[in-house]
């Protein structure tokens, strides 16, 4: 075997050792999202941010409902669209990224809480990580978390302006990857609807 071909080799089984490694060291639950064919969104582009709240007791719950999982996994298709998403971002704006703050649930958070294929996710930037102003949290319930009456929120001093403009940037982004937004929370976007993710999706255990 020639030199180059050793050191072909030799990489290859450095790469598989990584992933070894990797895959040791991921939760129960990251563990079965993968086997079941979901994805790690940084798998897909390292360069969007994660921290997903409901690893955190500091979302509408109040408690914490992801136990052992800190990833982002979505559907191949998901994964690919917010990488989209995320391009387009970095043409219009590269100072920024998009920060997912929920992806796919388990099975057993699906029990508590609706489910479709869908993302939660926001603006922050790239840098430091710090959320943009949006006007709400992420997980904020009642109408001044609403897209249909944005241009009103502000004439009443309910969001800002700047607050506006980074809701707008978010939707241009997400509906150019093929996302649908939700109109009663500006963080929610759906790759399809509930109908067509219960008729042709697989349930995640």
């Amino acid at each position: 075997m020639k030199n180059e071909e050793w050191k072909k080799l030799i990489a290859s089984l450095a790469m598989l050792l990584v992933w070894a490694g990797c895959f040791a060291q991921q939760s129960a639950t990251a563990k079965r999202m993968a086997q079941q064919g979901l994805v790690d969104i940084l798998s897909v582009d390292s360069t969007i941010q994660v921290s997903l709240m409901y690893s955190r007791p500091d979302n509408f719950t109040g408690k914490v409902l992801y136990t052992d999982l800190r990833e982002a996994y979505l559907h191949p298709k998901a994964a690919t669209a917010v990488a989209k998403a995320q391009q387009a971002l970095k043409k219009l704006r590269p100072e920024l990224s998009l920060k997912i703050y929920d992806a796919t649930r388990p099975m057993s958070v699906q029990q508590k809480m609706w489910n479709v294929l869908a993302v939660d996710i926001t603006l922050c930037k790239a840098a430091t990580g710090d959320t943009l102003d949006m006007g709400t949290q992420v997980d904020f319930l009642g109408p001044y978390a609403h897209i249909d009456d944005e241009a009103g929120l502000v004439a009443k001093h309910i969001i800002t302006s700047e607050a506006k403009k980074n809701r707008e940037l978010l939707r241009k982004v997400m509906k150019e990857a093929g996302f649908i937004p939700l109109k009663t929370e500006w963080w929610h976007f759906n790759l399809v609807s509930r109908a067509e993710a219960k008729a042709h999706y697989k349930a995640i255990k």
